[in-house]
């Protein structure tokens, strides 16, 4: 009796642990975090409902985009250290069945995005539609896939004011820009320091498709640029998104963290460096949305 009981509290746990992976629980939550943000600086009153519908409806698209994504590379995901115990490979979540939740997942997030408004509900399915039909296939055949895939993983950050607002302007295009941006020498960090594993599924993650000076300068250029872009609501061209000279002066600080990370890969070209610089890249994009937020509220 206490086997079965065992087994029966045990069923739900495995269907829990087997969405959060295919869904990529963290990195789904971490993309939910910057519509919230968006959102937050658009909206004039807070819609406490419509905060909720984002955050489902944006879980959902970035969840199912997530499973197309493991359902296209399943056979090169069985190939790779940091992805074989994925529940397809591992064969915990048969094909047929994680294509059925994939739509059950693209069906209910388009649906409660439009319920939102239509403009965020057509910008979650380009960010769907970019990241399974292109960056998905061209990750093995080009470098590109990174310019390509940081389309659809910039549009959250935009999606919230676009929620917030009904619209699309210079605000919600600036912030587009950030996340744009700060995508490039997060993902070729990750690139850098997984470059053995990425190589034996055939991904190429980096600009030269190497780890060398070339990658490391462009990694450094595109760090500048997104410090550089994170500071233009700071001189008032930006509509109603606007930073005060302290907060400025703090995204600042920020900066100068990332890029010296940035240089530190371009000096040692050392998986560590790699490692240090993914790390400051996502406290930087957190910490960047935090402050964005907080000025805004504060002011």
């Amino acid at each position: 009796m206490s086997l079965s009981v065992t087994q029966t509290q045990s069923i739900p746990q495995t269907l829990i642990r087997n969405f959060t992976e295919i869904t990529k629980f963290r990195l789904s939550v971490s993309v939910v975090f910057s519509s919230v943000a968006g959102y937050l600086l658009g909206a004039e009153t807070i819609d406490y409902y419509v905060l909720l519908l984002l955050c489902v409806g944006g879980y959902c698209m970035v969840g199912a985009s997530n499973v197309y994504n493991q359902i296209i590379e399943r056979d090169l995901d069985a190939l790779m250290d940091r992805t074989k115990d994925r529940p397809i490979p591992a064969g915990r979540i048969g094909v047929s069945s994680a294509f059925v939740l994939a739509i059950v997942l693209t069906v209910v997030g388009l649906l409660v995005l439009y319920s939102i408004n239509p403009i965020t509900a057509m910008f979650g399915a380009i960010s769907i539609f970019l990241y399974v039909s292109l960056y998905t296939p061209l990750k093995t055949k080009t470098p590109l896939s990174v310019f390509i895939g940081a389309f659809p993983g910039a549009i959250p950050f935009m999606l919230g004011w676009v929620a917030a607002t009904n619209s699309f302007g210079i605000e919600p295009g600036t912030l587009f820009m950030v996340q744009f941006f700060w995508q490039f020498p997060h993902f070729w960090a990750i690139g850098w320091f997984l470059y053995e594993d990425y190589q034996k599924g055939g991904f190429f993650m980096l600009p030269t498709g190497k780890r060398d000076k070339g990658t490391a300068v462009q990694v450094v250029l595109y760090s500048i640029w997104t410090v550089l872009t994170s500071l233009i609501p700071a001189f008032g061209v930006t509509g109603k998104l606007y930073l005060t000279p302290v907060s400025a002066v703090i995204i600042g600080l920020l900066g100068i963290g990332l890029l010296y990370y940035a240089f530190r890969l371009y000096k040692e070209k050392t998986n560590k460096a790699a490692k240090q610089l993914m790390l400051a890249s996502v406290s930087y994009i957190t910490l960047l949305q935090v402050v964005y937020v907080l000025d805004k509220f504060i002011r």
